[in-house]
């Protein structure tokens, strides 16, 4: 099994290929990237994540930069931390929702936002100049830990202007949880409990032994959705290992729909924003992302931006335009007054915030909301180049719908869109088709996927 490097950092199987000697290198040209400043280290509870964590540790020690280790915690809560602690950099020990055989590093830049295309340039030139300057004893760094940070992300969730703590408290939602035995299992039942909530727990033990597949997708969470209707719940919350993404599972046992809790966040906040008397700021997402944003966005005055794919193009984007709110279909919260990264807690406190005031039921609220259907599908191209397939499918579609190429070809038809994204590290293209209906949808790929084939 092959190194993955990307822009989303550093990922591979414990022992084949994510080896001790991979991390210190990584780690080494990290910090001498950060000139060898301050670190913020975190991990998300992954079996291998404390082993890898006294590598990474001790590598950056031996480099001469001060670690402030927060323990096992959200991706977000890293992040955070760096740029409440105004640290030079960040390392996750994480694999997001890979299996439990993975495990990797995501690296941060000052400003708490992943390193993006440029800084990963100049990162990995570094990592390619051998060999590392270790500093003598006298000179080496300090370890800090602060497992204590978990609650002061919990405080910023909290204290967001849109957050009426007493009103969701009120309301009494009963909620269960599954945190896949990730980093969520204490910071998403303690937030819980501080909205008042009843919390049903499920996998939140901090073991790292995924119970189920950990990307939080509908066949993987039947057990969550069954439980929320064996406990006659309010709701159900799922999230990744690392915690930056946030599911949503209503009263009934059924998906809400990752595209629908960015929708519903979004949503929530231009209603706030709306009622301002001078309006400001975008909102962002990437170009996979459901088109009920854009009519959400519309109704309310406000512009779309759309980025390529990957949190980075969105957070950067974000920073860039002052953006209000924004994020990834994924269910990726990405909400500037708390932090401009992806964010699960921030998510799970909007949400309840949104449905204590709507007054209704989670199933009830999605119905309030422009109604799409989204197909997902992948097609292998063997030997065939895929830039030639995406060349061909613009040429002959070109007149027919708006282009973006910024990532891959996305054509924006009246009432749909198809999305075309070569991968990265398989010889596949992904189709991501949205209609109003699920028909529609499953014929655009069908449509896209005869055309790919040629």
């Amino acid at each position: 099994m092959s190194l993955m490097v990307s822009i989303s950092g550093l990922r591979g199987v414990v022992g084949p290929s994510l080896t001790p000697e991979v991390i210190v290198r990584y780690t080494a040209a990290y910090a001498e990237y950060c000139n060898r400043g301050t670190i913020v280290l975190g991990r998300d509870g992954r079996i291998t994540g404390k082993s890898i964590g006294h590598i990474v540790s001790s590598t950056l020690l031996a480099m001469g930069c001060d670690v402030v280790a927060i323990g096992v915690c959200p991706t977000p809560t890293v992040q955070l931390a760096v740029e409440k602690k105004k640290a030079a950099g960040g390392i996750s020990i994480t694999a997001s929702h890979n299996p439990i055989e993975w495990n990797g590093l995501k690296f941060l830049a000052p400003t708490g936002l992943f390193l993006d295309a440029d800084e990963n340039k100049a990162f990995w030139s570094i990592v390619e100049r051998q060999p590392r300057t270790y500093l003598p004893w006298d000179r080496q760094g300090r370890h800090t830990p602060d497992p204590g940070f978990l609650d002061e992300h919990i405080q910023n969730v909290l204290s967001l202007p849109y957050i009426d703590i007493g009103r969701v408290r009120q309301r009494g939602l009963r909620v269960v949880v599954d945190c896949v035995n990730g980093a969520g299992g204490v910071i998403v039942p303690k937030l819980l409990r501080e909205f008042g909530c009843d919390v049903v727990e499920m996998n939140c033990d901090l073991s790292g032994i995924f119970a189920h597949t950990p990307e939080p997708i509908p066949e993987n969470l039947t057990d969550l959705c069954r439980r929320v209707k064996e406990e006659k719940a309010d709701l159900g919350i799922a999230v990744d290992p690392d915690v930056d993404r946030l599911v949503l599972i209503n009263e009934k046992g059924e998906p809400f729909g990752e595209e629908y809790t960015i929708a519903s966040v979004v949503k929530f906040v231009l209603e706030k924003e709306s009622s301002r008397s001078v309006k400001s700021g975008s909102v962002v997402v990437n170009l996979s992302t459901t088109r009920a944003v854009d009519d959400i966005a519309a109704k309310f005055g406000y512009k779309i931006v759309r980025t390529a794919v990957g949190e980075i193009n969105v957070a950067k984007t974000m920073k860039e335009i002052g953006a209000v709110v924004g994020g990834e279909g994924s269910g990726g919260v990405i909400l500037p007054a708390s932090h401009i990264g992806r964010d699960a807690p921030v998510g799970i406190g909007l949400t309840l915030q949104h449905l204590a005031e709507f007054g209704g039921t989670l199933s009830e609220l999605k119905q309030t909301m422009p109604q799409y259907h989204i197909t997902k599908e992948k097609i292998g191209v063997g030997n065939s180049s895929p830039d030639e397939a995406l060349n061909r499918i613009k040429g002959k579609f070109f007149s027919a719908g708006n282009i973006n190429t910024v990532d891959g070809l996305k054509i924006d038809f009246p009432t749909s869109w198809v999305h075309l994204r070569k991968s990265n590290t398989e010889p596949i293209i992904r189709i991501i088709a949205e209609a109003p209906t699920k028909q529609e949808a499953d014929e655009l790929v069908g449509t896209f996927t005869k055309e790919i084939a040629g």
